[in-house]
């Protein structure tokens, strides 16, 4: 399932509301870009390709939406982090 099509549905946000998320491509940190989900309530940006201190953790949504990601999508996230 594409990044487009996952957020087609209101997901529940670390900020207590059900929202749409918007997704933005190609937001740089220090070590490389990424793509981020951001809530239109709170403005949090979630990095959605790895974890990056820069960005809320996408696994703290994941833990709110058990459809978020699926075990797979969890391994594959937590397996390049950047550096803290």
């Amino acid at each position: 399932m594409s990044l487009n099509e996952k957020f087609q549905n209101k997901f529940h946000c670390v900020c207590g509301e059900n929202v749409f998320f918007e997704i933005i491509d190609n937001i740089e940190c220090d070590w490389g870009s990424h793509t981020v989900i951001q809530c239109p309530k709170c403005e949090d940006l979630f990095s959605f390709d790895c974890e990056c201190p820069a960005f809320q953790n996408i696994l703290k949504l994941s833990s709110l939406n058990e459809q978020l990601f699926s075990d797979k999508e969890k391994l594959d996230y937590l397996k390049n982090p950047h550096p803290n």
